[in-house]
């Protein structure tokens, strides 16, 4: 008799904490030299070892793939090309959400989804192409007013407010997702990481996104809903400011370590924000959920009144976009 070798097998690791020694108890090779290259201390580790353990797990488990863009001039209108080789898409899934989703969601504000191709085992996505850049090459290269960022983060609103009256949590906002036109069009992007949630399930649990701009909750584990888009735009808006989110310069896994750990991030200068803007951030990054606002009491808020005219956006992208041409 023929015995094939095993299939599908999954290594489950027992990773456990001694309060006594103050040691993880059978942590792999890899968690450990992790660990010890985040700077997170023994009293740290003892402090809150389970915020510790989520975010080994979380950054073990993400998927890598490579995404290429490429702009073509098709029938006299641009678009952008957003090529995936999917032998190298290890949750094919995904892709396919992310699809549907943007087929399913048009918006102003929502990058709008044309077609897509199969071209040999690439899989071509073809989106209106927005010739202004993402936002992160303005929040690196320029220094925006009060104005400039209340006109974004409204923009930015309008599309979470739709997204999330339709059951969408976008689970990914930060700058890199934000494109714009250069008359000033903001629209959010990359729907990779999506969650559709219903009236019977409408909260999640998994831990995704991008650590920097991911709220205490989904760090934690715990379940959570749509504010958790609201947050990752408080911290766009820091971003906006600062020209990075709060713990860039930590290692991922202390930062994941410090979102769970210390909550609400610190402004580095919050004396020469206006009170109204400081106030709109607090908004934002209430660690209680109930008390945080949500999309559509944000759009509301007094700081967006604040904002000046789409076209005041032109300036500061066409600086962005010499400042990369001369480095």
């Amino acid at each position: 008799m023929d015995i094939s070798s095993p299939s599908q097998v999954i290594h489950v690791m027992h990773v456990g904490f001694d309060r006594v020694t103050g040691e993880f108890t059978g942590m792999p090779t890899q968690w450990i030299q992790r660990l010890d290259s985040a700077s997170i201390s023994k009293s740290e580790q003892e402090k809150n070892p389970e915020a510790v353990i989520n975010a080994l797990e979380f950054l073990d488990s993400k998927e890598t793939g490579v995404l290429k863009y490429m702009d073509i001039s098709a029938n006299g209108m641009c678009v952008a090309i957003k090529q995936m080789n999917l032998q190298q898409q290890p949750k094919k899934e995904l892709i396919v959400n992310e699809i549907l989703v943007m087929r399913q969601n048009k918006h102003p504000n929502v990058v709008n989804y044309l077609d897509s191709y199969l071209v040999g085992e690439e899989l071509w996505v073809v989106m209106e192409f927005l010739a202004g850049g993402s936002l992160t090459d303005v929040v690196t290269a320029t220094i925006m007013d009060e104005g400039q960022i209340a006109a974004i983060c409204r923009e930015c609103l309008q599309a979470l407010e739709f997204l999330h009256s339709r059951q969408v949590i976008h689970r990914d906002i930060k700058s890199d997702n934000i494109l714009l036109g250069m008359e000033g069009a903001v629209k959010l992007t990359d729907f990779g990481f999506c969650a559709q949630i219903s009236l019977e399930q409408n909260k999640r649990s998994t831990m995704v996104g991008t650590p920097y701009w991911m709220a205490p909750e989904v760090v934690t584990r715990k379940s959570y809903g749509p504010k958790v888009d609201v947050w990752s735009l408080g911290v766009m808006a820091i971003e906006m400011v600062e020209g990075e989110p709060p713990y860039l310069n930590e290692n991922p896994l202390r930062a994941l370590y410090l979102i769970a750990t210390n909550g609400t991030p610190e402004l580095q200068n919050p004396e020469k924000l206006s009170e109204s803007f400081r106030d709109f951030l607090s908004c934002c990054l209430n660690m209680d959920v109930e008390k945080r606002s949500s999309a559509s009491q944000l759009l509301k808020h007094a700081f967006l009144k604040q904002a000046k005219p789409l076209s005041s956006l032109t300036p500061v992208i066409i600086a962005a976009k010499e400042s990369l041409k001369n480095n």
